[in-house]
Protein backbone atom coordinates (compact mmCIF):
# COMPACT_ATOMS: atom_id res chain seq x y z
CA UNK A 1 0.00 0.00 0.00
CA UNK A 2 3.41 2.38 -0.52
CA UNK A 3 1.84 5.91 -2.16
CA UNK A 4 2.30 7.39 -5.25
CA UNK A 5 2.40 11.01 -5.26
CA UNK A 6 2.31 14.00 -7.81
CA UNK A 7 3.85 17.23 -7.54
CA UNK A 8 2.31 20.46 -7.71
CA UNK A 9 3.09 24.19 -8.92
CA UNK A 10 3.06 25.36 -5.52
CA UNK A 11 5.82 22.95 -4.50
CA UNK A 12 3.44 20.31 -2.43
CA UNK A 13 2.68 17.23 -3.10
CA UNK A 14 -0.26 14.84 -3.16
CA UNK A 15 0.08 11.00 -2.60
CA UNK A 16 -2.17 8.09 -3.84
CA UNK A 17 -3.47 4.95 -3.99
CA UNK A 18 -4.31 3.65 -7.61
CA UNK A 19 -6.02 0.52 -7.06
CA UNK A 20 -9.29 -1.94 -8.27
CA UNK A 21 -9.32 -2.61 -11.80
CA UNK A 22 -7.06 -1.12 -13.82
CA UNK A 23 -9.78 -0.64 -16.69
CA UNK A 24 -12.71 -0.09 -14.74
CA UNK A 25 -14.76 2.92 -14.03
CA UNK A 26 -12.34 5.61 -12.48
CA UNK A 27 -13.52 7.00 -8.96
CA UNK A 28 -11.44 9.22 -6.36
CA UNK A 29 -12.01 8.61 -2.69
CA UNK A 30 -11.88 11.53 -0.33
CA UNK A 31 -11.41 10.06 3.34
CA UNK A 32 -13.17 11.44 6.47
CA UNK A 33 -11.59 13.75 8.95
CA UNK A 34 -9.19 12.21 10.14
CA UNK A 35 -8.38 9.85 7.66
CA UNK A 36 -5.57 8.96 4.45
CA UNK A 37 -5.46 7.30 1.79
CA UNK A 38 -6.15 3.71 3.68
CA UNK A 39 -9.57 4.40 3.95
CA UNK A 40 -10.84 1.39 1.92
CA UNK A 41 -10.98 -2.39 2.38
CA UNK A 42 -7.67 -3.88 2.24
CA UNK A 43 -9.10 -6.62 -0.78
CA UNK A 44 -9.07 -4.68 -3.21
CA UNK A 45 -10.74 -7.26 -5.50
CA UNK A 46 -14.27 -5.49 -3.86
CA UNK A 47 -13.94 -2.96 -5.98
CA UNK A 48 -11.90 -4.93 -9.13
CA UNK A 49 -15.53 -6.71 -8.88
CA UNK A 50 -17.44 -3.92 -9.13
CA UNK A 51 -16.24 -2.78 -12.01
CA UNK A 52 -13.71 0.56 -10.23
CA UNK A 53 -10.93 1.56 -10.66
CA UNK A 54 -10.37 3.35 -6.90
CA UNK A 55 -7.86 5.66 -6.54
CA UNK A 56 -7.74 7.20 -3.10
CA UNK A 57 -6.08 10.26 -1.72
CA UNK A 58 -4.06 11.67 1.09
CA UNK A 59 -5.77 15.34 1.69
CA UNK A 60 -3.23 17.90 2.51
CA UNK A 61 -1.31 17.44 5.76
CA UNK A 62 -2.39 13.81 6.08
CA UNK A 63 -0.51 10.68 5.59
CA UNK A 64 2.52 11.54 3.18
CA UNK A 65 0.64 14.64 1.38
CA UNK A 66 2.46 17.60 2.25
CA UNK A 67 0.74 20.21 4.50
CA UNK A 68 -1.45 23.74 2.91
CA UNK A 69 -1.34 25.93 5.40
CA UNK A 70 -4.62 28.06 5.41
CA UNK A 71 -6.52 25.93 3.11
CA UNK A 72 -10.48 26.32 2.86
CA UNK A 73 -12.60 23.75 1.42
CA UNK A 74 -12.32 24.50 -2.15
CA UNK A 75 -8.40 23.63 -2.11
CA UNK A 76 -9.72 19.99 -2.35
CA UNK A 77 -10.51 20.61 -5.94
CA UNK A 78 -7.31 21.03 -7.44
CA UNK A 79 -6.04 18.50 -5.86
CA UNK A 80 -7.98 15.96 -6.73
CA UNK A 81 -7.54 17.88 -10.80
CA UNK A 82 -3.84 17.17 -10.25
CA UNK A 83 -3.84 13.43 -9.16
CA UNK A 84 -6.89 12.86 -12.34
CA UNK A 85 -4.14 14.51 -14.60
CA UNK A 86 -1.45 11.74 -13.70
CA UNK A 87 -3.12 8.88 -13.86
CA UNK A 88 -4.55 10.83 -17.42
CA UNK A 89 -8.38 10.47 -16.11
CA UNK A 90 -9.98 12.21 -18.38
CA UNK A 91 -13.29 11.94 -16.42
CA UNK A 92 -14.34 10.48 -13.37
CA UNK A 93 -16.45 10.20 -10.30
CA UNK A 94 -15.75 11.14 -6.65
CA UNK A 95 -17.06 10.35 -3.54
CA UNK A 96 -16.51 11.45 -0.22
CA UNK A 97 -17.55 10.86 3.26
CA UNK A 98 -17.75 12.50 6.78
CA UNK A 99 -15.33 15.51 6.19
CA UNK A 100 -14.99 14.20 2.92
CA UNK A 101 -17.73 15.45 1.87
CA UNK A 102 -17.27 18.72 1.84
CA UNK A 103 -14.47 18.67 0.13
CA UNK A 104 -16.41 16.07 -2.09
CA UNK A 105 -18.84 18.62 -3.53
CA UNK A 106 -16.04 20.96 -3.98
CA UNK A 107 -15.18 18.81 -6.30
CA UNK A 108 -19.05 19.07 -7.70
CA UNK A 109 -18.58 22.59 -8.18
CA UNK A 110 -15.35 23.64 -9.31
CA UNK A 111 -14.64 20.35 -11.86
CA UNK A 112 -17.86 20.42 -13.68
CA UNK A 113 -16.23 19.21 -17.01
CA UNK A 114 -14.01 16.36 -15.38
CA UNK A 115 -16.50 15.04 -12.72
CA UNK A 116 -19.09 13.27 -13.74
CA UNK A 117 -21.13 12.27 -10.55
CA UNK A 118 -20.52 12.83 -6.45
CA UNK A 119 -21.46 10.73 -4.04
CA UNK A 120 -21.67 12.52 -0.48
CA UNK A 121 -22.22 10.74 2.76
CA UNK A 122 -23.12 11.65 6.05
CA UNK A 123 -21.23 15.07 5.44
CA UNK A 124 -21.12 18.04 7.21
CA UNK A 125 -22.97 21.34 6.11
CA UNK A 126 -21.76 24.78 6.38
CA UNK A 127 -21.04 26.42 9.39
CA UNK A 128 -22.09 30.44 9.28
CA UNK A 129 -22.81 32.60 6.27
CA UNK A 130 -24.79 31.45 4.05
CA UNK A 131 -25.32 27.84 5.55
CA UNK A 132 -26.26 26.49 9.08
CA UNK A 133 -26.33 29.01 12.04
CA UNK A 134 -23.72 27.40 15.07
CA UNK A 135 -26.75 26.26 17.03
CA UNK A 136 -28.44 24.61 14.26
CA UNK A 137 -24.80 23.18 13.38
CA UNK A 138 -24.29 21.54 16.64
CA UNK A 139 -27.60 20.28 17.59
CA UNK A 140 -27.58 16.71 18.43
CA UNK A 141 -23.64 16.44 17.20
CA UNK A 142 -21.98 14.06 19.45
CA UNK A 143 -19.72 15.87 22.78
CA UNK A 144 -16.40 15.25 21.14
CA UNK A 145 -17.44 15.91 17.65
CA UNK A 146 -18.78 19.26 19.06
CA UNK A 147 -15.82 20.04 20.43
CA UNK A 148 -13.58 20.36 18.02
CA UNK A 149 -15.62 23.52 16.54
CA UNK A 150 -15.32 25.56 20.11
CA UNK A 151 -10.97 24.25 19.63
CA UNK A 152 -10.92 25.89 16.37
CA UNK A 153 -12.69 29.32 17.98
CA UNK A 154 -10.25 29.37 20.51
CA UNK A 155 -6.93 29.71 17.57
CA UNK A 156 -5.00 27.06 16.06
CA UNK A 157 -2.22 26.52 18.85
CA UNK A 158 -5.05 25.33 20.84
CA UNK A 159 -7.02 23.40 17.96
CA UNK A 160 -3.45 21.76 17.79
CA UNK A 161 -3.05 20.76 21.25
CA UNK A 162 -6.47 19.46 21.57
CA UNK A 163 -6.13 17.40 18.31
CA UNK A 164 -2.86 15.75 19.47
CA UNK A 165 -4.64 14.77 22.94
CA UNK A 166 -7.75 13.50 20.57
CA UNK A 167 -6.02 11.76 18.17
CA UNK A 168 -3.99 9.68 21.14
CA UNK A 169 -7.21 8.69 22.98
CA UNK A 170 -8.72 7.29 19.58
CA UNK A 171 -5.19 5.20 19.02
CA UNK A 172 -6.13 4.12 22.31
CA UNK A 173 -9.50 3.27 22.01
CA UNK A 174 -8.97 0.84 19.60
CA UNK A 175 -6.51 -1.43 21.67
CA UNK A 176 -8.89 -1.37 25.18
CA UNK A 177 -12.49 -0.35 23.35
CA UNK A 178 -12.93 0.17 19.73
CA UNK A 179 -16.62 0.61 20.35
CA UNK A 180 -15.77 4.53 21.80
CA UNK A 181 -13.32 5.12 19.05
CA UNK A 182 -15.40 7.87 17.80
CA UNK A 183 -16.20 9.15 21.43
CA UNK A 184 -18.89 9.57 23.36
CA UNK A 185 -22.44 10.06 21.80
CA UNK A 186 -22.26 7.12 18.92
CA UNK A 187 -25.76 5.37 18.08
CA UNK A 188 -25.77 1.47 19.22
CA UNK A 189 -25.12 0.67 15.33
CA UNK A 190 -21.71 2.47 14.94
CA UNK A 191 -20.47 1.48 18.26
CA UNK A 192 -21.43 -2.24 17.00
CA UNK A 193 -19.59 -1.87 13.71
CA UNK A 194 -16.52 -0.44 15.46
CA UNK A 195 -16.05 -3.01 17.33
CA UNK A 196 -16.01 -5.81 14.85
CA UNK A 197 -12.27 -7.02 13.77
CA UNK A 198 -12.02 -6.07 10.77
CA UNK A 199 -13.18 -2.77 11.01
CA UNK A 200 -10.76 -2.48 13.96
CA UNK A 201 -7.68 -3.58 11.65
CA UNK A 202 -8.85 -0.66 9.23
CA UNK A 203 -8.78 2.09 11.61
CA UNK A 204 -5.95 0.96 13.02
CA UNK A 205 -3.98 1.42 9.93
CA UNK A 206 -5.44 4.69 9.12
CA UNK A 207 -4.67 5.85 12.19
CA UNK A 208 -1.10 4.98 12.17
CA UNK A 209 -0.40 6.84 8.53
CA UNK A 210 -2.52 9.61 8.95
CA UNK A 211 -0.40 11.58 11.04
CA UNK A 212 2.46 10.47 10.54
CA UNK A 213 3.68 14.12 9.45
CA UNK A 214 1.99 15.68 12.23
CA UNK A 215 -1.64 16.32 13.22
CA UNK A 216 -1.60 19.58 10.41
CA UNK A 217 -4.26 17.74 8.53
CA UNK A 218 -6.72 17.46 10.56
CA UNK A 219 -6.33 20.67 12.19
CA UNK A 220 -6.69 22.66 8.80
CA UNK A 221 -10.05 20.59 7.87
CA UNK A 222 -11.01 21.43 11.50
CA UNK A 223 -10.60 24.93 10.33
CA UNK A 224 -11.81 24.79 6.96
CA UNK A 225 -15.21 23.57 8.08
CA UNK A 226 -15.06 26.59 10.58
CA UNK A 227 -15.12 28.97 7.68
CA UNK A 228 -16.65 29.65 4.04
CA UNK A 229 -16.14 26.87 2.28
CA UNK A 230 -14.81 28.61 -1.14
CA UNK A 231 -17.70 28.21 -3.54
CA UNK A 232 -21.41 27.90 -3.87
CA UNK A 233 -23.47 24.47 -3.93
CA UNK A 234 -26.36 26.61 -6.01
CA UNK A 235 -23.68 26.37 -8.57
CA UNK A 236 -23.35 22.27 -8.71
CA UNK A 237 -24.51 20.91 -11.85
CA UNK A 238 -23.24 17.54 -12.19
CA UNK A 239 -25.73 14.81 -10.28
CA UNK A 240 -25.28 14.31 -6.54
CA UNK A 241 -25.93 11.35 -4.28
CA UNK A 242 -26.79 12.75 -1.04
CA UNK A 243 -27.12 9.99 1.55
CA UNK A 244 -27.08 10.20 5.25
CA UNK A 245 -28.48 8.25 8.36
CA UNK A 246 -31.00 9.52 10.71
CA UNK A 247 -29.07 7.82 13.98
CA UNK A 248 -25.82 9.79 12.95
CA UNK A 249 -24.49 11.81 15.83
CA UNK A 250 -20.93 12.92 14.00
CA UNK A 251 -22.68 14.74 11.08
CA UNK A 252 -26.35 14.82 12.32
CA UNK A 253 -29.30 14.70 10.38
CA UNK A 254 -30.01 18.31 10.23
CA UNK A 255 -26.89 18.56 8.43
CA UNK A 256 -28.22 16.20 5.56
CA UNK A 257 -31.15 17.67 5.33
CA UNK A 258 -29.78 21.52 5.13
CA UNK A 259 -27.76 19.98 2.13
CA UNK A 260 -30.72 17.99 0.46
CA UNK A 261 -32.54 21.32 0.53
CA UNK A 262 -29.77 23.58 -1.32
CA UNK A 263 -28.12 20.54 -3.50
CA UNK A 264 -29.59 21.46 -7.06
CA UNK A 265 -28.99 17.72 -8.79
CA UNK A 266 -28.92 15.91 -5.53
CA UNK A 267 -30.54 12.24 -4.94
CA UNK A 268 -31.36 11.72 -1.29
CA UNK A 269 -31.15 8.74 0.40
CA UNK A 270 -32.13 8.53 3.96
CA UNK A 271 -31.39 5.61 5.69
CA UNK A 272 -34.17 5.83 9.25
CA UNK A 273 -31.49 3.43 11.29
CA UNK A 274 -28.37 4.31 10.39
CA UNK A 275 -25.34 5.84 11.73
CA UNK A 276 -22.46 7.47 10.84
CA UNK A 277 -20.97 4.25 9.32
CA UNK A 278 -21.97 2.07 6.90
CA UNK A 279 -23.36 -0.75 8.39
CA UNK A 280 -22.80 -3.52 5.66
CA UNK A 281 -19.90 -2.03 3.66
CA UNK A 282 -20.51 -4.59 0.46
CA UNK A 283 -23.66 -3.83 -0.25
CA UNK A 284 -22.93 0.12 0.36
CA UNK A 285 -20.17 -0.14 -2.48
CA UNK A 286 -21.97 -2.04 -4.90
CA UNK A 287 -25.09 0.28 -4.14
CA UNK A 288 -23.03 3.38 -4.10
CA UNK A 289 -20.07 2.66 -6.46
CA UNK A 290 -22.75 1.43 -9.10
CA UNK A 291 -24.60 4.68 -8.81
CA UNK A 292 -20.95 6.51 -9.65
CA UNK A 293 -20.53 4.07 -12.49
CA UNK A 294 -23.71 4.39 -14.28
CA UNK A 295 -25.84 6.76 -12.56
CA UNK A 296 -28.55 4.48 -11.69
CA UNK A 297 -29.67 3.19 -8.18
CA UNK A 298 -30.87 -0.50 -8.06
CA UNK A 299 -34.43 -0.95 -7.60
CA UNK A 300 -34.05 -2.51 -4.21
CA UNK A 301 -33.17 1.07 -2.90
CA UNK A 302 -37.02 1.35 -3.01
CA UNK A 303 -36.53 4.91 -4.51
CA UNK A 304 -39.53 7.28 -4.17
CA UNK A 305 -41.01 10.66 -5.41
CA UNK A 306 -38.99 13.67 -4.01
CA UNK A 307 -41.80 16.19 -4.34
CA UNK A 308 -43.35 18.14 -7.18
CA UNK A 309 -39.20 18.21 -9.10
CA UNK A 310 -39.03 14.95 -10.88
CA UNK A 311 -34.84 16.02 -11.21
CA UNK A 312 -34.73 15.01 -7.14
CA UNK A 313 -35.53 12.15 -6.03
CA UNK A 314 -35.56 10.26 -1.83
CA UNK A 315 -35.17 7.27 -0.25
CA UNK A 316 -36.38 6.58 2.97
CA UNK A 317 -34.29 3.67 3.76
CA UNK A 318 -35.27 0.77 7.22
CA UNK A 319 -38.70 2.10 7.16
Amino acid sequence: MDPLTVDLPDGRRVAYLDGGDPAGYPVIGLHGTPGCRLNRLPDDSVYARAGIRYVTTDRAGYGQSSRHHGRVVADEAADVRAVADALGLNTFSVIGGSGGGPHALACAALLPGRVERVACQSSLAPLGGGGLRRDEWLHQMAPDAAEALAWAEAGEDHLTSRITSALDRMERALESDPASFLGEGMSAGDQEVLARPEVVEVFARIMAEQSAHGVGGSVDDTLAFARPWGFELATITVPVLLTYGLQDFSCPPDHGRWLARHLPTATVVVDATGGHLPQDLGSEIATVFGWLRTGELPASAGQAPGGDDPSRKSTIAGQ
